[in-house]
């Protein structure tokens, strides 16, 4: 109880003090801290899933900050520990509030269903697809069957295809800010970077849409 209590307080103070702004200013200054940046940022992240916080300012940032390679690597290992560490609460710190949360919500009750039949498989999926709100399927997971190891591997693994999307865009929009301040871009370079977005989000969508079939199949009774 004292822990459920202490959940909800923080997720309160968080919606007050206007936690977006506050990730934002954030993002600021881990780009002005050098080799520190990175261990901040992962530290930022993973407190953000735990509070319910939105990553995607964070991911953008890390694309804007670090650059499509660095940041997808950042991301990757931030977006992993935070999973597990909301996973980690829900089953073993706050388990009768997380629980009280998803008490009679079918999706999830399907969910619950189906990892009791193919355990890391509809993990994976899960991941894949934007149906379910990542933060709170974190903890959700934690009160499921599935073993520690497959849910932090087929975590990590399905959260890829949106990470390298939302890093892609965000280190786009940092060098096109950056254009500003340097040489103009040709139109060549313009077209590449047209061609690579339109490219990372089809790619994204369609593996999306193919996660979002397979679950809904898999998540049947029966």
């Amino acid at each position: 109880m004292l822990w459920a209590f202490a959940i909800v307080a923080a997720l309160l103070a968080a919606r007050y003090f206007d936690a977006p702004a506050l990730l934002r200013t954030g993002l600021e200054a881990i780009g002005r801290l050098g080799a520190w940046g990175p261990v901040l940022f992962v530290l930022l992240y993973v407190a953000a899933t735990v509070l319910f916080l939105p990553g995607s300012i964070l991911t953008l940032g890390a694309g804007v900050v670090f650059g499509l390679a660095r940041g997808v690597v950042i991301v990757s290992i931030s977006a992993t520990l935070g999973a597990t560490a909301a996973f980690l609460v829900g089953r073993y710190v706050a388990r009768d509030w997380v629980a009280s949360k998803i008490e009679g919500n079918p999706k999830f009750k399907a969910i619950d269903e189906a990892v009791a039949r193919e355990g890391w498989k509809i993990v994976g999926l899960t991941r894949l697809s934007p149906v379910f709100p990542f933060n709170l399927l974190n903890y959700a997971f934690g009160l499921t069957r599935v073993s520690f190891s497959h849910y932090v591997i087929a975590s990590w693994i399905g959260m890829m295809p949106g990470t390298v999307m939302y890093v892609y865009l965000g280190s786009v929009a940092g060098t096109l800010a950056g254009a500003g301040g340097g040489r103009s871009r040709s139109p060549a370079e313009w077209a590449l970077y047209a061609v690579g977005l339109a490219a990372t989000i089809a790619v994204t969508v369609y593996v999306t849409r193919l996660a979002r079939q397979a679950l809904a199949r898999r998540a049947q009774p029966g």
